[in-house]
């Protein structure tokens, strides 16, 4: 018997050293291939991009897979123990593989079920970094050899580190900080215990446990999670019998923009991006961008550009409707499929349900967010008449203009119209997106940062930027352009130009510019033909010095590339953005130096280190490590001169000419030191103002994206200079004043405003004009432009001339 238990106890250990050769052969055939390892130490996940206003305000998020990383310490306990009692509990215990987890997972796949479970934090990470999701008896021998090496490798907190980030939660987040901010819009440190389990329980399978599809086995799943964490010590069993009893309160956060009003903003920022760094590093980098944007300032262009289209646009009447729905089913369904315009939220989508002779009856869309709660109500209101008088003046029925008596004659049951809730909370007025568009742009001159765009009435309705990719004629306000050149070589403010017909030859083709008014008002000096916009006091002004300059000038500006020296375009004939015009005129408000627009402060990497600065300035001692008397730091501007600074502010001083008294008089009402230039273009097909205090600079233009006429006696100074008004009023509201400083060696003197000669004491008429050392008004009065070129003195001026003066200048515009 001995020897039989002898001889069967050689026969077992045979079969086990041979069963043990063979695991052995098996497992380092396994080991020969394996990943390695030690790419863990430098991993570096995809992350989202994260793009902020300068006050920090979160205008936008852009990733492939939405992930914020976080190192382990910034990581909330009561987070950590939530995935510990899920996924691990045995995790700082065990070497890489619980054993008792190995087992049961092998009883249940010996009875012929599914590789499952048993899988241990560490294996996780291995299998998701290294591994292939395969589920095969090779693969899961791979993880436990990998984990080993793990553990041997790093320490338990950096493998939580690696799997808490890199785990995907469902609805497009991964790590553990985009989760949160995906499902509940916080931050991991203001996660409650319940919402803690509720994300530990999403790794298990995302989509089993989906907040809105699965609500009960999510909450399920969570408070089991809830019990392993009491059963763990981790919370006590009072704190999870409240988290328990908690409902899920999954919040989604939305995706793309967050600023309002910034979606214009926002977007401009993501292509510079992209086409500075590339797709892959504005999905997947994890850049934070730290913008111009002013979130207030740009709440007030939206709102003062948006009133100036509103009020254009229903001063042409009524369209028509958004669409047409059935009424016969539930018109809540129907019109809940219609598009909304996400960027007004003043504004709601209705259907008319019925009309009488004083009002409509509507039906408003249902989906409304109401204190965080989705209203799918049927709601009903009404229209007054007198709610959508613009309608009634004028509508259009088959395509011709008519005029209404009662509400139904302009709408009709079952069409889609756009509502706003009336002040007093009575009723609703009548809306339409605006035919009519226009981008603006608040610059500071100093540095070129953009303060706030508006690129279009809604981006929602239309993502086109019309500040930055609409290329559009600038008109008259490019005049300051040709007028800047003429001072910087040899002209001065009171140097007088002949406002009189002109006929100039183009090849084969002859050219008669015209003054908007279609008058002349004969010799006048520049100072009137800048504040009066004289079209034929340009033209004569750029053929006299000669379109090349100003080409060059236009093109130092940045205002054009490549500028053809046709003398058109000394009329603002060519195609530039605003932009660019608003740009040029922050070189003009700042003392002509060259600056570049920009729309970002700085961009920094995932570890923060900064890889743009749009700030260039040199700081000479600004990094000593001791005081050594040393001279104070310093910031050096080291900025190309490409203007004259006395000429920039003679150019400034005349367009303050323009505000006090010429084409953009309305804004004088602000009672403030402002500079500008209005332009109207051919047809009246775009209208455009441009101004600037010292400190900001704002242009915009009004006309339709298929350019067409704007109508008879629309101008610059009458539908873009109140856009400016409207904004200047709120943002210079409670500011101090402060005046344009003139440049030191500068003369004042007194000159008459329309010989352009030094004044006499007690002349009438006069006003104090800026020269340059070594200029001054003239002591002859000469006119440039004049046929015979003859110097004439003051004493012995024609009847004609005398009358030609004593005229002034034409209409404004």
């Amino acid at each position: 018997m001995i020897r039989l238990i002898g001889y069967f106890f050689g026969i077992g250990t045979m079969l086990a050293l041979l069963v043990a050769g063979g695991v052995a052969v098996y497992v380092g055939n396994l080991a020969k291939d394996l990943p390695d390892y030690e790419v863990l130490a430098n991993y570096e996940p995809p992350v989202t991009t994260r793009v902020h206003a300068v006050d920090g305000s979160l205008m936008g998020e852009f990733a492939r897979q939405r992930r914020l990383y976080l190192p382990v310490q910034a990581i909330p306990d009561r987070v950590k123990a939530a995935f510990l009692s899920a996924e691990d509990k045995n995790f700082y215990k065990h070497p890489g593989v619980d054993f008792e987890g190995v087992i049961r997972a092998a009883v249940v796949y010996a009875k012929g079920g599914p590789m499952q479970g048993g899988s241990t934090i560490t294996q996780q990470v291995a299998k998701n970094f290294l591994l292939t999701r395969e589920q095969t008896l090779d693969r899961k021998v791979k993880e436990a050899i990998l984990s080993f090496r793990i553990e041997q490798a790093y320490s338990k907190d950096r493998i939580l580190e690696l799997y808490l980030n890199e785990i995907f939660f469902g609805l497009g987040s991964y790590g553990i900080a985009g989760a949160a901010l995906t499902y509940f819009d916080k931050s991991v440190n203001e996660l409650t215990v319940a919402e803690a389990a509720y994300l530990a329980a999403l790794p298990k399978g995302p989509s089993n446990y989906h907040p809105f599809r699965y609500t009960q086995r999510a909450i399920e799943r969570r408070n089991w999670v809830i019990d392993q964490m009491v059963e763990n010590g981790y919370v006590s069993r009072e704190e999870g019998d409240k988290a328990k009893a908690e409902p899920l309160g999954v919040k989604p956060r939305r995706n793309g923009t967050y600023l309002f009003a910034g979606e214009y903003f926002t977007e401009e920022v993501r292509r510079e991006i992209i086409a500075r760094y590339g797709e892959n590093a504005l999905y997947e980098g994890g850049l934070s961008v730290r913008t111009t944007l002013d979130p207030k300032m740009q709440l007030v262009a939206r709102r003062a550009m948006q009133n100036g289209l509103l009020k254009y646009d229903t001063l042409r009447g009524y369209r028509g409707p958004v669409t047409q729905i059935d009424l016969t089913g539930d018109w809540g369904v129907a019109l809940g499929e219609v598009k909304k315009l996400d960027d007004v939220p003043e504004w709601r989508l209705a259907v008319v349900l019925d009309s009488s002779n004083s009002d409509l009856t509507i039906g408003l869309q249902p989906g409304r967010q109401v204190s965080g709660a989705l209203v799918e109500e049927r709601e009903t209101s009404t229209i007054a008449k007198e709610d959508m008088a613009f309608a009634m003046r004028q509508h259009v029925v088959d395509g011709k203009k008519a005029r209404a008596s009662t509400p139904g004659d302009v709408l009709k049951p079952g069409d889609v119209i756009l509502v706003e809730k009336k002040t007093d909370g009575n009723g609703y007025s009548l809306r339409q997106i605006p035919a009519v568009s226009g981008g603006l742009v608040a610059m500071d001159p100093h540095t070129g940062r953009v303060l706030a765009m508006v690129g279009g009435f809604s981006y929602s309705e239309s993502e086109f930027n019309r500040a930055t990719q609409a290329q559009r004629q600038p008109g008259s306000s490019f005049k300051p352009i040709v007028y800047a050149a003429a001072l910087d070589n040899g002209y001065t403010p009171a140097s007088v130009i002949m406002d009189g017909p002109i006929t100039i030859r183009i090849g084969n083709e002859v050219w008669t510019p015209k003054n908007y008014d279609g008058k002349t008002a004969g010799p006048a000096t520049l100072r009137s033909g800048i504040e009066r916009s004289r079209n034929l006091m340009t033209v004569r002004l750029a053929n006299d010095m000669g379109m090349k300059l100003v080409a060059e000038y236009a093109e130092r500006f940045g205002v054009y590339d490549k500028m053809p020296p046709h003398i058109a375009l000394a009329l603002g004939a060519g195609e530039t953005t605003v932009m660019r015009m608003v740009t040029a005129y922050a070189m003009m408000a700042n003392g002509g130096r060259q600056i570049k627009p920009s729309l970002i402060d700085r961009i920094q990497d995932r570890y923060g280190k900064t890889v743009f600065k749009h700030d260039e300035r040199a700081c000479e001692n600004c990094v000593a490590a001791d005081w050594e008397n040393q001279p104070e730091p310093e910031l050096v501007d080291n900025a190309e001169q490409i203007l004259d600074p006395m000429t920039a502010y003679q150019i400034t001083s005349m367009m303050e000419g323009v505000v006090q008294r010429g084409t953009a008089v309305t804004i004088s009402e602000l009672g403030r030191p402002i500079a500008g230039k209005t332009g109207t273009t051919n047809d009246e097909k775009d209208a455009w103002f441009i101004g600037f205090t010292p400190n900001l600079v704002v242009g915009l233009y009004m006309g339709y994206d298929k350019p067409q006429g704007l109508g008879k006696g629309a101008t610059g100074g009458g539908l873009a200079a109140p856009i400016f008004k409207e904004f200047m009023a709120e943002i210079l509201k409670d500011t101090p004043i402060v005046d344009f400083q003139v440049p030191e060696g500068m003369k004042l003197i007194a000159i008459n405003r329309k010989t352009g000669m030094q004044a006499r004491e007690g002349d009438a008429g006069t006003i104090m004009e800026a020269f340059k050392p070594g200029t001054g008004p003239a002591d002859s009065y000469w006119v440039i432009g004049m046929d015979d070129g003859e110097s004439i003195s003051a004493e012995k001026l024609s009847p004609q001339a005398s009358k030609a003066i004593s005229q002034g200048g034409g209409g404004l515009y």
